[in-house]
């Protein structure tokens, strides 16, 4: 292939006993001293997941959803922990439909009506790592650094500064009246310029938290405030819909693919989807590809996978995905002989949208942890739940008002997400244990990622690093055009147009490619890689 740099930005990570990688430094930090303490992947993961939930505002928090891959390396079990909260028993298709028309908005109490899953994640999670793993770091001791950074404060990142300021509909003129009160109390851009960012609110909640566990959240007084606060802000959310959620573990999917298996999540995710592009690949020799055929041919997969994707994806308890058709060998097969190397295949379907964090982890011990925690779009809904500093997700708002389609809105229904935590894994051990944020272009960058490091013979974080392209609508834009970062040079984007494809030359660094972090699990130790587009940090204990 045209050869992709060895050279890195930021240094490879490495070590022995373990390693955190998010796209925020202190969460890698909040994970890695927890390690410290005698804590596992788990662990790691869940103290880098609350201190993120806080230190990230914009791409993920306490009002969110999350989808974990934990490898439990004492009985060598892969398990999928689906932390999503489900539609509000009176989010009613026709009523929705009556009142918005097409589609859900994006923003506002109605588009706050899915319950927030995030907490239920952290808290089964940490379950599982104390009865199971045997860990001695109890709930409290996991919570701490995100208590204390949402009470002292913390210094704003670019990230955070940047996406506030870009966001518009939330902060500029044109804003919500009934936004403005309690966003642009806490978040509003103009509070970005003091030294330290503090959220009070959060903070009392996150004690709550502590103190309490999931129940607190979910069942007790806290559970009521949320309810009422979402309520005036006109969400359709309960305090019963709260008290009736419950995070579930579900079976992983995985496909086979260079002599291992990668490995993701099954519906309502598109999991099965970033599974298919690799099957697709598994047939041709990728590392003897030009870097113009190599974006090309996987471009081509992302097609063909996101067809399947579209027509089918759902909450499977409502509708049936036939994930097993999908991923058939024989049919997959037959697909890959549609790719031609020359011409770029006509696309359809429609935007899957979202921002996101991705939290890896491992440990000595083979333990591992791959986990997506999300607002949806940045700062979700725009909702402050009352006083209680939680901001709900607008991932409610992806429900179709088409009364036949698959992901159409339901009465306790959880919607489709673009949320898909992976590993990559030899003789049922993780070899690769990745993520990434970006809505449609997760299962690309996944895919990359992974070729990157096995068929081209990357180590981590440049692989995390070497361009990346992004092809289909993403981030309420309508092109389906294929983006690449600059730094792929003229001559490959000039080869990809005259192959047909729409190409938009976008930054070296781009933040349309999603922040990517990956650790790698060889016998000799761990490696990891974090994504310089995002504000994060691979760190090792």
């Amino acid at each position: 292939m045209g050869r992709v740099s060895a050279a890195t930005r930021w240094a490879e990570c490495r070590s022995t006993r373990g390693i955190v990688a998010t796209p925020h430094a202190l969460a890698s930090r909040a994970g890695v001293a927890i390690l410290n303490r005698g804590g596992n992947a788990v662990d790691a993961a869940i103290a880098a997941a609350t201190t993120i939930a806080v230190v990230y505002p914009h791409m993920n928090g306490v009002g969110g959803d999350s989808f974990w891959l934990i490898y439990d390396s004492r009985r060598r079990a892969l398990r999928a922990l689906n932390a999503a909260g489900r539609s509000a028993a009176a989010a009613d298709l026709d009523r929705y439909r009556a009142r918005f028309g097409a589609a859900i908005p994006v923003r506002g109490g109605a588009a706050a009506l899915t319950v927030p899953g995030v907490v239920s994640g952290w808290w089964e999670a940490h379950a599982l790592s104390r009865d199971l793993l045997g860990s001695p770091i109890d709930w409290r001791t996991l919570l701490e650094d995100a208590i204390a950074r949402a009470r002292d404060g913390f210094p704003p990142s670019p990230g955070q500064r940047r996406e506030t300021a870009d966001a518009d509909d939330l902060f500029g003129a044109a804003a919500a009246a009934d936004l403005r009160q309690a966003l642009w109390r806490i978040y509003h851009p103009a509070l970005l310029a003091r030294e330290r960012f503090v959220q009070t609110d959060l903070a009392s909640t996150l004690e709550e938290l502590a103190r309490g566990g999931a129940d607190a959240f979910y069942r007790g007084t806290l559970a009521e405030r949320i309810a009422l606060g979402a309520a005036a802000a006109g969400s359709p959310l309960t305090a019963d819909d709260l008290a009736r959620h419950q995070a579930a573990w579900v079976e992983p999917l995985r496909v086979p693919y260079r002599g291992g298996e990668a490995a993701s999540f099954p519906p309502p995710t598109q999991g099965f989807a970033a599974l298919a592009i690799l099957s697709l690949l598994e047939g041709f020799d990728v590392r003897a590809l030009t870097e113009a055929d190599y974006v090309h041919l996987v471009v081509e997969a992302t097609k063909l996978a996101f067809e399947d994707r579209d027509r089918y994806l759902a909450d499977p308890t409502f509708a049936p995905v036939p994930v097993d058709h999908c991923l058939d060998p024989a049919r997959l097969d037959a697909k890959r002989r549609q790719i031609s190397r020359r011409v770029a295949r006509r696309a359809r379907g429609a935007a899957i949208e979202g921002d996101t964090i991705a939290i890896v982890t491992a440990d000595a011990d083979g333990n591992a942890v791959s986990l997506i925690q999300s607002l949806y779009w940045e700062f979700g809904s725009g909702v402050i739940a009352g006083d209680t500093g939680v901001l709900l997700q607008n991932r409610g708002a992806s429900f179709s008002l088409d009364p036949a389609h698959p992901n159409r809105l339901a009465p306790r229904k959880q919607t489709a997400h673009t949320l898909i935590p992976s590993m990559y894994l030899v003789d049922g051990r993780p070899r690769l244990v990745y993520g990434t944020m970006g809505g449609e272009g997760q299962p690309q960058t996944q895919a990359a990622l992974v070729t990157r490091i096995l068929d081209h013979g990357l180590g981590p974080q440049a692989a995390v690093e070497a361009p990346r392209w992004l092809f289909g609508r993403t981030w309420g834009e309508e092109t389906q055009s294929l983006r690449l970062e600059a730094r792929f040079g003229d001559a490959v984007s000039a080869s990809l147009r005259e192959r047909g494809h729409d190409v938009e030359v976008v930054d070296d660094w781009s933040d349309l490619m999603g922040h990517a972090q990956v650790v790698r699990v060889d016998p000799d130790g761990l490696s990891g890689g974090s994504d310089p587009r995002a504000d994060g940090a691979a760190l090792g204990f």
